[in-house]
């Protein structure tokens, strides 16, 4: 048996909802009850395409226009889609099975009005992933209140504020409307409160040690006092609006310190009390199949999040024999062992996370299309929060202001030069900001943008960093070493996750699991059984996706022979976009010679 250290794993990421909160009990967006007029429109001569793009737009328009935050987060000019605001409110959680199921239907009908024949492939491609995300509203229906908005690892009380510092502010307009949203905050948690009630009634509240977690949590961002980066960032973004004279920028100034004292910290104190008042309710402090109905749930909950229809013993061999291959790689390497390779990686040299990126960013344009032009910020966490927020997490920008980005590095949890160089591959080049910028310049239809395919998003980005172990300042013997010991590190915690979640595993089983791959160290395996606990199947986003990617690359090799390009491979999934890996897999081989003018080519 192998022994190996134990990898930082950067699981912690908020990009995976586009930097929006997950608004729904769900986690994903609920259209509206209503058969969209648009599905009408384009009777006679109108092309099936355009009749299509039209019934899009106009779901589009509705549905980002349904709240501020999802209006800002995804449009910097909504004019443009003659959207002239949204209700200064976050969002709400859905608990109203019928009403979803209802809305299903009336979107799977509408829907039905196109011939999908008449499609070219892009709006294929949308036609699928609408009937795909149709059928998961269907089956999370029946589950909402197994959800928890509360998780450990990106829960509503950690993003928020950073979504609330990530605002921008383009116009007075938008100040005006970040104000308001702060004032609705108090209410946003309410209805939180009341969710997490009928939770507790229905005996599916969260364990004891997970509420002691978010409570901490919350107090962490309370304790900021005057220190916290609402304040600062908040002078920041006012004093770059040039239409503002001093006056109203010191106003405005005081209005936001007011509505901190007033809005943010009297919700904060009063979710913490709530959750008090909850703890101990819970009825279950392990895996979700000791819930009723907990393994349907879970199966429900793996296929979304990885967008794979395989099921979980499918995945669960899928793993393991990845991790086989794995081991197996390691055992080849002669002459380098684990405590070189890491010996090696220590002493890389450290350097500025932009200089990494810029050097990343060079580095990948000999397996990968070229990227586009863009402007990237680097934003550190604040030191107050370093505990409870992700090791690093990238703002997916507006969807028509793909030239400002942002990524946010801990530095408290990044334990190495090397740790630091692979999170910025994971969230930079060649990873989400790659991906996001790419996929945009290949202008993609906007209601793409409102579904988030973690599978596919956090695959990648987990894909991105292992390939860049090979782009690190190191022998290729220690770098392969280095990789394959990451990627058994993460195949181990997504076999936990089943394993706890749908097999039934105690402490004490994870305990003895982790321990067989010489993984002994009580604290570490503790940390990780409480992590998924509080976030089920969010390990599997991340590595059943890069898993994914390395199926579709074999499939791809096979069928190229002597003809394989990585850099063909990746223009191809790239250009798919965020999708079930189902349709990745359907499209990739002929999206890049789409035409784009509604004649269909041939798909495999």
């Amino acid at each position: 048996m192998l022994f190996f250290d134990i990898i930082p794993v950067k699981n912690n990421k908020i990009n995976q909802n586009k930097g929006k909160l997950p608004w729904t009990a769900a986690g994903i967006c609920l259209f509206s009850l209503m058969i969209l007029a648009g599905c009408q429109a384009g009777e006679g001569k109108q092309s099936e395409d355009r009749r299509f793009r039209e019934y899009t737009r106009e779901l589009f328009c509705r549905e980002v226009a349904a709240n501020a935050v999802t209006l800002h987060y995804t449009l910097k000019d909504p004019e443009q889609y003659s959207i002239e605001d949204a209700p200064a409110v976050f969002g709400e959680f859905a608990t109203d099975p019928a009403q979803m199921k209802a809305a299903s239907e009336n979107m799977q009908k509408a829907l039905e009005e196109f011939s999908y024949d008449g499609l070219n492939i892009q709006n294929r491609i949308t036609y699928d992933i609408l009937d795909y995300y149709l059928d998961t509203v269907s089956d999370c229906a029946d589950y909402l209140l197994y959800d928890e908005p509360m998780g450990l690892v990106s829960g509503v009380q950690t993003q928020l504020p950073v979504i609330l510092s990530e605002y921008r502010f383009y116009s007075a307009g938008d100040v005006e409307t970040y104000l308001e949203l702060m004032k609705s905050t108090p209410e946003y948690f309410s209805d939180l409160a009341e969710f997490e009630r009928e939770k507790s009634a229905a005996g599916l509240f969260m364990a004891d040690y997970a509420a002691e977690t978010v409570i901490g949590q919350c107090k962490a961002f309370l304790e900021m006092g005057d220190g916290n980066y609402l304040y600062s960032t908040f002078v920041d973004r006012i004093n770059e609006l040039e239409e503002l004279t001093e006056k109203e920028k010191s106003d405005y100034i005081q209005e936001n310190a007011f509505m901190m004292e007033n809005y943010i910290y009297p919700a904060y104190q009063n979710l913490i009390a709530v959750i008090e008042e909850l703890k101990g309710t819970g009825v279950n402090d392990g895996g979700l199949s000791y819930l009723p109905e907990g393994t349907e749930y879970y199966e429900m909950l793996v296929k979304q999040s990885t967008g794979t229809d395989q099921t979980v013993r499918e995945l669960e061999d899928l793993t393991r024999r990845q991790i086989v291959e794995d081991l197996e790689a390691m055992e080849e390497i002669v002459g380098i062992t684990a405590d070189s390779a890491s010996e090696a990686a220590a002493v890389m040299g450290t350097e500025e996370a932009e200089m990494i990126l810029d050097e990343l960013k060079m580095g990948i344009g000999k397996a990968f299309p070229d990227p586009p032009e863009t402007v990237l910020e680097v934003k550190y966490v604040p030191e107050a929060m370093e505990e409870h927020l992700s090791p690093a997490f990238y703002m997916i920008p507006a969807i028509d202001n793909t030239q400002e980005n942002v990524i946010y590095i801990n530095q408290a949890q990044m334990g190495s030069d090397l740790t630091l160089y692979t999170t910025l591959a994971h969230e930079g080049y060649p990873g989400h900001l790659y991906q996001t910028i790419f996929f945009e310049e290949t202008d993609p239809d906007p209601v793409r943008s409102l579904f988030s395919f973690g599978g596919y998003v956090e695959g990648w980005a987990t894909y991105a960093e292992m390939c860049s172990y090979y782009l690190a300042p190191l022998a290729k013997e220690q770098a392969t070493l280095l990789q394959k010991n990451s990627s058994i590190i993460l195949g181990l915690y997504a076999l936990a996750d089943m394993g706890i979640h749908y097999e039934g595993w105690s402490r004490m089983d994870t305990v003895a699991f982790f321990s067989g791959y010489g993984i002994t160290d009580a604290e570490t395996v503790e940390r990780i059984y409480e992590l998924i606990i509080g976030s089920p199947a969010n390990y599997l986003k991340y590595y059943i996706g890069y898993v994914q990617f390395l199926e579709l690359k074999k499939d791809w090799a096979q069928e190229k022979q002597e003809d394989f390009s990585q850099e063909e491979f990746h223009e191809a999934v790239l250009s798919v976009g965020p999708a079930p890996f189902e349709t990745v897999e359907k499209y990739m081989w002929d999206i890049t010679d789409d035409s784009g003018d509604g004649e269909q080519k041939g798909v495999r």
